[in-house]
This record gives structure tokens, sequence and C-alpha cells, in this order.
């Protein structure tokens, strides 16, 4: 695949979850987070997003998350668990989307904050429309996500690169 091939990067935040008597690893998701997770792939299916592969943390709640949104995609996309991702820097989240095989156009993480809204920040150099000013002013709350498109190879993805080319919260 070119390296002047269009790419995109989704970030996903886990939906809700609950808080029992588990370690934060462990945590499941809660009653709402149950029902805002389908809602993720049903906008990520209705927007024209299908990602190739998808990189989740090894966290309950992520994989929850993952395993509610996936059954609305149009194609299921290879997925690996990747522990890296749980409570991880944006410049950690960076390193792990740079080694994102060639041949991937689309990839989808599914994290936790305050990493996927650092990491949006930091690559979106410009946006469409008003995808930033409702990123901005709703943050980054649960089942929320960013979809942030570039030109070039994995390996170039660095702060400011990106279009925030859509944004979506199901609290919005």
């Amino acid at each position: 695949m070119s390296v002047d091939v269009p790419r995109s990067i989704v970030l996903l935040r886990h939906a809700k979850a609950d808080w029992p008597d588990v370690a934060d690893h462990d945590r499941p998701l809660a009653d709402r987070g149950r029902r805002d997770a389908p809602a993720v792939g049903e906008w990520l299916a209705a927007n024209g997003v299908s990602p190739q592969l998808t990189l989740c943390s090894t966290a309950t709640r992520t994989r929850e998350t993952w395993k509610l949104v996936v059954p609305h995609l149009p194609h299921r996309p290879r997925t690996v668990y990747e522990d890296g991702l749980y409570e991880a820097s944006a410049g950690e989240i960076i390193a792990l989307i740079n080694d994102t095989p060639a041949d991937v156009q689309d990839l989808l993480l599914v994290g936790h904050n305050p990493g996927m809204q650092t990491l949006a920040e930091t690559l979106t150099g410009s946006a469409e429309g008003d995808a930033l000013t409702r990123m901005t002013r709703g943050g980054f709350p649960t089942s929320a996500l960013a979809v942030i498109r570039f030109t070039g190879p994995w390996k170039s993805v660095e702060p400011g690169m990106g279009t925030l080319a859509g944004y979506w919260s199901p609290r919005e």
C-alpha cells in the first residue's frame, strides 16, 4: 500500500464502567455503558468508518465495549488486545500507532482517558466543521470517539499531523 494513501485513526474511549470492589483493570461496564456501546458501532457504520485493525486495551471495560461495538460494523476488523493501551500516555499510544502495518488504512484504538483525549488533542492540527469545538466543549466522555485523518505512513504520525474529521459522543 502506498505511503500517500489517506488513513484514519479512530480513538474510542471505553463505555461507562461500574465501580465494584475489584482492581481497576477488572472493572466491568455499567448498565449505561452496555446501552451506549452499541450506538458507537452504529455511528461508525453509518459514517462509513470501517477499520481493518483494532487495538484494544486488555482492561475488562474496554474488551466489553469492543464486544458490543463490533457486531454493528459491516466487517469485523482484526483485533489485537494490547496491554500497552492500559494507562498509556499520548506518546506511548503514538509509539503503538507508529508500528501499525503498512497495509492497514484505518486503525481503531479502544482505550482510556486521559490518554484518548490527550491523543486526540495532540494529533489534531486542523478540523472539519465544528468537530473540534464540540470535542473541546464536551471533553472526551465515556463512549466518545474521534476520527483523525492524515496522509502518509503510520511512522509519520506525530503531534499536529492530523485533521479531526469527526467527533461523536452519546451524550451530545
